[in-house]
């Protein structure tokens, strides 16, 4: 890792850690019943099983995501990732809905643990390599890790904190 990208890898472990830590906490109560406040972009309204497994499946998917783009090496932006109406991405949702959060913990902390060792080993070029998704637009793999990765886990667990208040 160079020097100049320490202090984003820092900030990025720390926001890892932090929600990694909120999601455990929430993990460990009883699961909240009712659903989620609506999605702003489309209405949508989940439980918390819903949540859950998304959270299990996305962060692995977008470090797969990033890798790609790293991988094809391209002075150009390379297509990357998927949206909402993403069938792969709705099975997957639907296929772990009704496992226990304190099951689906454990793997959710592996594929964080997996991000931090991941983007621990980036040097500058590959931080800077970049995707073009569908609706975001070009993106760095520093955006992907930013914006699918750490700030989707936010999201996520500030949902299903909201709902644990309900």
């Amino acid at each position: 890792m160079q020097e100049a990208n320490q202090p984003n890898n820092e900030v990025l472990r720390l926001r890892l850690d932090a929600v990694e830590a909120r999601l455990a906490q929430i993990a460990s109560a009883d699961p909240p019943p009712g659903l989620t406040e609506p999605d702003p972009s489309d209405g949508d309204r989940w439980e918390a099983g819903q949540a859950w497994s998304h959270i299990a499946e996305f962060v692995p998917y977008w470090m797969s995501e990033a890798e790609k783009v790293i991988g094809a090496a391209s002075p150009d932006p390379v297509p990357f990732g998927r949206i909402k109406t993403d069938e792969a991405r709705i099975g997957a949702i639907e296929r772990g809905r009704h496992e226990a959060a304190t099951d689906v913990i454990s793997r959710v902390s592996a594929s964080i643990e997996a991000a931090r060792v991941f983007t621990a080993e980036l040097d500058e070029r590959e931080w800077e390599a970049r995707g073009a998704h569908q609706t975001q637009g070009v993106m760095t793999v520093r955006d992907i890790f930013d914006r699918f990765v750490a700030r989707h886990l936010e999201e996520h667990a500030e949902q299903l904190e909201k709902l644990t208040r309900a």
